[in-house]
């Protein structure tokens, strides 16, 4: 063989390997994304189903504690500021404002025993309560999938297929700031 053919040969391996790891490089990348944005609509599907059962709950206290309007207001606001957030961010705060409210909400309910003992509220109660459970399992896996996404967006040579192909960092689900106060409710 001649010296010229086999250096084309080299080259022509050298590229084909190089363009094979881009291949399983971008690959890997639209993967993790991907990743990420069936957790994310994990969440979303299940703040979805927290949102549908809230009206039914909130009615439920209306019959009892008709004079807790604020309150019952608080939880109609938070959960429609919910069902309009469209961003990641946006879906976070108004998370954190609905189970704030919530928590308020639960709070007026002690004061109310035949409430308590409603079949109704106290099925409602469990529905919501397995809900949250879901909510905080499918934010975790989203914000793994999140973290797996990211460090492969940001480890070379991934970094420059990311950028070259526009794959940027997603955003963690955060619990906003108002979420991690404890509700003040007072009964006159």
């Amino acid at each position: 063989m001649k010296k010229s053919t086999i250096i084309i040969l080299v080259i022509a391996v050298i590229i084909v390997l190089i363009i094979g790891m881009l291949g399983i490089s971008y690959n890997g990348i639209v993967s993790k994304s991907e990743e990420v944005d069936n957790k994310f609509a994990t969440i979303d599907t299940m703040l979805q189903r927290r949102a549908d059962l809230i009206p039914n709950l909130v009615n439920t206290v209306k019959g009892y504690a008709s004079q807790e309007k604020e309150v019952i207001d608080s939880v109609t606001e938070a959960r429609a500021k919910l069902a309009g957030a469209g961003t990641v961010a946006e879906k976070s705060e108004a998370d954190g404002e609905l189970t704030s409210a919530l928590n308020r909400l639960m709070i007026v309910v002690e004061n109310y025993p035949d409430l308590k003992s409603s079949q109704n509220f106290a099925q409602l109660a469990d529905e919501l309560e397995g809900t949250e459970n879901r909510i905080a399992v499918a934010r975790k896996d989203y914000n793994d999938a999140v973290n797996t996404y990211n460090v492969k967006v940001k480890k070379f040579p991934t970094n420059l297929i990311a950028g070259m192909f526009g794959y940027e960092q997603k955003d963690y689900f955060e619990a906003s700031e108002g979420s991690k106060e404890v509700p003040n409710v007072q009964f006159d």
